[in-house]
């Protein structure tokens, strides 16, 4: 039996909070299946970017063994060198369902050549120009796979609490309604009987 006095007063407050524990739980569940899909959907996303990347890579490498084998590996390693570092790169974030997901903000510039065209060959373009495209596909591959560690994190927690609600909460709050309306109607019957009984001495 729950310890509360079964008086009306109770009895709107314990409905109350059924009513507010049911549509906590609802959003509770919205919450998690919107989280699902928003991790589903980068989890697609990653496998696609990691195909890309290999396929880039297989053309970087088929390229540095060609300049390698032509121009010299000092001599890449010299222009490799002269190539300078992308640093106009801002990580900033976004909010997914109260989720906090860090991205990678950097201008998308044309490719310059840093380099002259005596002695060199098409396949260091290629190598550049590959290996530009791969950077820009590792930013998309690392916020992807942050976000998914993030959104799995606040799935566990929200879980918990949708759990927490839907197993414990909103079970002990329908008990504790139904006792106290069952409590009200004994109360009313024994008031009702009682003054039946005063009425018939009368």
């Amino acid at each position: 039996m729950s310890k509360i006095t079964p008086t009306k007063a109770n009895l709107i407050k314990s409905k109350s909070m059924l009513e507010f524990s049911k549509k906590g739980y609802k959003l509770l569940d919205k919450k998690r299946n919107i989280l699902v899909k928003e991790m589903m959907a980068r989890t697609e996303e990653i496998k696609k970017i990691r195909k890309e990347i290999d396929s880039k890579f297989e053309d970087i490498y088929l390229a540095m063994i060609y300049l390698n084998m032509t121009m010299g590996e000092n001599a890449v390693e010299e222009i490799a060198l002269s190539i300078p570092k992308n640093e106009d790169i801002k990580i900033l974030s976004k909010s997914i369902m109260g989720v906090e997901i860090p991205y990678v903000k950097y201008d998308e510039k044309e490719i310059q050549p840093y380099y002259g065209f005596y002695r060199t060959n098409p396949a260091l373009d290629i190598v550049v120009k590959k290996s530009k495209e791969v950077q820009r596909l590792l930013y998309k591959l690392t916020e992807y796979e942050n976000a998914i560690l993030r959104i799995a994190e606040e799935i566990k927690k929200t879980t918990k609490r949708a759990n927490a609600l839907d197993k414990i909460k909103i079970p002990n709050f329908e008990e504790t309604t139904k006792e106290i309306e069952d409590s009200l109607e004994e109360k009313e019957r024994q008031e009702f009987f009682r003054l039946k009984s005063v009425k018939k001495k009368l």
